[in-house]
């Protein structure tokens, strides 16, 4: 092994097609096809990610990803279907009618200096990056070569490199020793990779729980002590991110990880002082039962909704929230606004529920009542809502005794034979009455105003 700077660069190792048990057949034909055109163009191009780490584990890749020496531009123009996404690196990706193939060109690993912009020049190559004062990678645009890319991955494990010029298998960091060892291992030192991309800290809980592999004890201890840089990640981005962990078929076990990391207190830190807090009812055991009702619906191939995963998870929470307002006076309908208006906005700054999955929620979890009284008022208007289908999914799933068991079974009935209608836009809401009504209301015809008579009396 080579030491350069205070880290263990390993030699690079190939693994011909003899020795390892990816084929052709087991990519994507449209990135098969986009490799070989790149490479009838002159251009080196290599399947990489996560795709090649699943292959190898016998599971199946949820989509393929590809690096090349072509430049974002250059792509472009080989590809009529590609789209240019990105701004911190430009990607390109390839639209084809069932799947999107993405499309990096290889980046630097470089170290950089400690400015908060670095601009170089490597022979034709200009970089352009640009830091916080914290260390977070804001922009990184320098373009390397395939070694120079796979240093510059999260973990080891996400860093083989398939080449399709002779089949084989390209490990420059020693991934295939941890994925037979099932180690989750960042690449380079832990606490600047951390620090460069807090995402990584959430992308290694999820891949560990995911794989069930376990994260190595330095990466683990540099996860433990950077907690509370997660929340320097963007609000939007930490989004996406706590839905790929309690979608990923292991939500509990990420769970687990994230309170025991700190992670958890860092970006829910009202909701975490909630868990914390002992109460009649303590230990809150619903939000690891929601996880683990979300989990049997992922493995079962019926993955929840958002705003369903939300309302699960948060539902205690948020329901005694509303109850604690109530006791001002306030209506419940009200309260449970309130509530999920309070959550949302304390939320913001480090992880952005949009305003349209605030709503579902609150709709979730308002029809919770309203399906108490059967059939009511306007039963087809209620039926009728968006998201009815996310909240008589939910009364199924969080069903606990017989008589909420019944009632779920009684709407059923009640829908199988009074079908939905969809929701009116509001233009036509306002012409035709509600979804109930026998007949359109009548529009009250507006009459037309005589001009005045320019022929007076004569004088």
């Amino acid at each position: 092994m080579i030491r350069f700077n205070a880290v263990i660069i390993l030699p690079r190792t190939v693994i011909p097609r003899a020795d390892h048990p990816i084929s052709r057949r087991n990519l994507s034909d449209n990135a098969v096809r986009a490799l070989y055109r790149l490479r009838d163009n002159g251009y080196q191009a290599f399947v990489v990610g996560g795709c090649l780490r699943d292959l190898l584990l016998g599971r199946e890749p949820k989509d393929f990803d590809l690096a090349t020496n072509a430049t974002p531009l250059q792509i472009k123009k080989l590809f009529r279907n590609c789209r240019l996404v990105g701004r911190r690196f430009r990607l390109a990706h390839l639209h084809f009618r069932d799947e999107i193939i993405e499309v990096a060109t290889f980046r630097s690993a470089a170290v950089l200096e400690e400015q908060s912009e670095d601009r170089t020049r490597r022979g034709d190559r200009i970089s352009h990056v640009v830091k916080n004062d914290d260390g977070m990678l804001l922009r990184d645009n320098l373009f390397g070569t395939p070694e120079e890319d796979a240093r510059r991955r999260d973990f080891t494990v996400n860093a083989l490199c398939y080449n399709i010029v002779d089949f084989s298998l390209i490990d420059y960091v020693g991934g295939l020793d941890d994925l037979n060892r099932g180690v989750i291992r960042t690449i380079g030192d832990p606490a600047v990779s951390f620090i460069e991309d807090p995402v990584r800290m959430l992308r290694a809980i999820r891949f560990a729980a995911l794989l069930g592999f376990k994260i190595e004890p330095n990466t683990w201890q540099m996860l433990v002590e950077l907690s509370r840089h997660s929340a320097n990640a963007s609000p939007p981005r930490l989004y996406e991110e706590i839905l790929k962990l309690f979608l990923s078929g292991e939500g509990e076990r990420c769970y687990q990880l994230l309170r025991q990391s700190g992670i958890f207190a860092v970006l829910f830190s009202d909701v975490n002082s909630w868990l914390e807090t002992e109460t009649d009812v303590f230990p809150h055991v619903r939000f690891g039962r929601a996880l683990e009702v979300i989990d049997a619906c992922v493995l079962a191939g019926e993955a929840p909704s958002p705003p369903l995963v939300l309302a699960l998870l948060f539902r205690e929470y948020l329901e005694e929230q509303a109850t604690a307002f109530r006791k001002g006076g306030t209506s419940p309908h009200e309260a449970l606004d309130t509530a999920v208006a309070r959550f949302v906005e304390k939320l913001a700054p480090t992880v952005r529920i949009p305003h349209k999955v605030a709503m579902r929620i609150q709709g979730i979890l308002a029809a919770q009542r309203r399906f108490a009284v059967t059939p009511g008022r306007r039963p087809l208007s209620f039926i009728s809502r968006p998201g009815f289908e996310d909240a008589l999914r939910c009364l199924d799933l969080t069903a606990e005794t017989q008589e909420e068991k019944n009632l779920h079974a009684w709407w059923l009935r009640y829908l199988a034979v009074n079908p939905p209608t969809p929701a009116l836009p509001h233009e036509e809401r306002s012409a035709t009455g509600s979804p109930e009504s026998d007949s359109p209301r009548r529009k009250r015809r507006n009459r037309r105003r005589r001009a005045p008579s320019t022929n007076g009396p004569q004088p």
